[in-house]
């Protein structure tokens, strides 16, 4: 006979939901009594005796039960829910996982722990405090020595995360500067890692570093540039010069045999080197290490990077990594022009023909569109595209200065080669021109005298394409007068507001005209 169900015994779930909402951290459905029991086991696998162990059962410590990897795996992804970590923090977690770190020789836990710190260091309050604790600091340090790349991996990712808190960060820099060590450590991962993760990871938490503390940069590249006095000239020659760049190479061509893509972090390290003159000597006095960043990013931008089948777009992809990209090759080419690898015939006109290529796909993206005032309504867009256009001036900025270094340096057999071979078209000279004046005037004035030898058809045509610049100087008595809104301020001292003018007795000269009041 069929009948609706009975109602369950009042009281009861009721009750069961008391319960349960009493076990639930703060407003998850996690269980705390669950997790004191997975804490509780962690506490037991360091406890001494277990940890008493002979060379038989060594092996055995190195794994995992699997029951125990699943339950600490499931609290390293609640570790992500700021209740949950705020609740480990509150059960003095963190301790646990420091004697895990300390004297567990399993690498999958000693991961997992390191990974669970990471994602509780996410959120402020518990990042000061896993901070302002030493031993746990010198713990997670000392991980940076492991040989486990998982392990490594977390540690960066944990480490990353604190430099990233501008309240903890020069905590941070001073333990790493107190370990010579770690700076070895991190130049063994960089030149001998395949785990382009891992390489990725560790080029962030050294580009961090750099930004953060240039005098540890100044360390870092110094360290090992020069011998000390009482070791043996035979053993001298054996180590390397300068350590750190060649290790910055070695990571940059494992990543880009990965995916080119990610090589925006060791680019940007490298950029940073090229701030300081040691980082400059670094990267160009280097033994064959120079002549091997210049090829490597050179090869980038000639046949990876922005080239003519790739869509302009592209560029608002590229523009962080090409603004780094070429500001390291810019330091270069001004600082070592006489090194075989910079010969002008070799490398100035491939140069040019990518760098206006890149300035012309920057015109093409900052075209606004037909619709532009409806997207202009979404605040978010707003702020994006003041972003953008930002990055690309940065970009437009550096790309200008070293067309300028190259075109003073390219000398008549130079541009004939550029005009034959289609570098150095009206089209491509007057992208060139448009982007250069007017502060880079003296620097185009030159290369026109140049090319008026070499065809001046074309340096005709490009005069009467820019009159304001090329054109027969007038004398200042019958200059020309271009309206200009100025207050002019006569010698008593009154203003007057006026449309007055402005005098331009050149080409980029403008001389003031004062209007006196009667």
């Amino acid at each position: 006979m069929d009948r609706n169900p009975s109602p369950p015994p009042p009281g009861r779930n009721k009750e069961e939901e008391e319960v349960a909402g009493g076990d639930c951290i703060g407003s998850t459905v996690y269980s705390k009594h669950w997790l004191f029991g997975v804490l509780s086991g962690l506490i037991q696998i360091v406890s001494p005796e277990n940890t008493k162990s002979s060379s038989d059962d060594e092996e055995q410590q190195m794994e995992l039960d699997e029951e125990m990897e699943n339950e600490i795996c499931r609290v390293w992804d609640m570790s992500m829910d700021e209740d949950v970590a705020l609740f480990l923090q509150e059960f003095n977690a963190p301790d646990i996982f420091m004697g895990v770190l300390a004297k567990s020789k399993c690498p999958r836990l000693r991961e997992i722990c390191v990974g669970i710190l990471g994602n509780m260091a996410c959120f402020q309050e518990i990042c000061v405090s896993i901070s302002s604790d030493e031993n746990l600091g010198q713990v997670l340090l000392h991980c940076l020595y492991d040989s486990d790349p998982p392990t490594l991996l977390e540690t960066s990712r944990l480490l990353l995360t604190c430099l990233s808190q501008a309240e903890v960060a020069s905590v941070w820099v001073e333990r790493i500067r107190e370990h010579p060590a770690i700076y070895d450590s991190i130049c063994f991962i960089m030149s001998s890692s395949t785990n382009v993760d891992l390489l990725v990871k560790v080029g962030e938490v050294v580009d961090k570093l750099f930004d953060l503390d240039e005098k540890l940069m100044l360390e870092w590249v110094r360290n090992g540039a020069s011998q000390p006095l009482d070791q043996p000239q035979e053993e001298s020659e054996e180590q390397p010069v300068f350590r750190l760049v060649p290790c910055i190479l070695e990571a940059a061509k494992q990543v880009r045999s990965e995916n080119p893509e990610w090589l925006d972090v060791y680019m940007h390290i490298l950029q940073l080197l090229t701030t300081v003159d040691d980082g400059i000597q670094a990267i160009v006095y280097c033994p064959d290490t120079g002549k091997d960043i210049w090829n490597l990013l050179f090869d980038l931008v000639c046949h990876e990077f922005c080239q003519s089948d790739d869509p302009p777009i592209i560029l608002q992809e590229q523009k962080t990594v090409l603004a780094s990209v070429f500001s390291v090759l810019c330091a270069i080419y001004a600082s070592q022009t006489e090194q075989e690898y910079l010969k002008i015939e070799k490398v100035d006109l491939p140069l040019i023909d990518s760098l206006i290529r890149v300035l012309q796909n920057m015109e093409q993206c900052q075209k606004k569109p037909e619709n532009s005032a409806e997207s202009n309504t979404d605040e978010t867009k707003k702020t994006d595209l003041t972003q953008d256009d930002f990055h690309l001036k940065i970009l437009k900025d550096i790309l200008c200065e070293f067309l300028s270094n190259i075109f003073q340096a390219l000398t008549k057999e130079t541009v004939a080669q550029g005009v034959k071979e289609g570098q150095l078209s009206k089209q491509k000279c007057s992208s060139a021109f448009q982007n250069l004046l007017p502060f880079y005037s003296p620097v185009v004035e030159d290369f026109i005298k140049i090319l008026h030898e070499v065809d001046k058809a074309l340096a005709d045509d490009l005069e009467k394409s820019f009159p304001d610049w090329f054109q027969t100087p007038v004398p200042k008595k019958s200059c020309l007068s271009i309206p200009w809104i100025k207050m002019a301020e006569p010698e008593d001292g009154n203003f007057l507001h006026t449309e007055n003018h402005m005098e331009r007795s050149c080409p980029g000269e403008y001389v003031e005209l004062r209007v006196k009041v009667k």
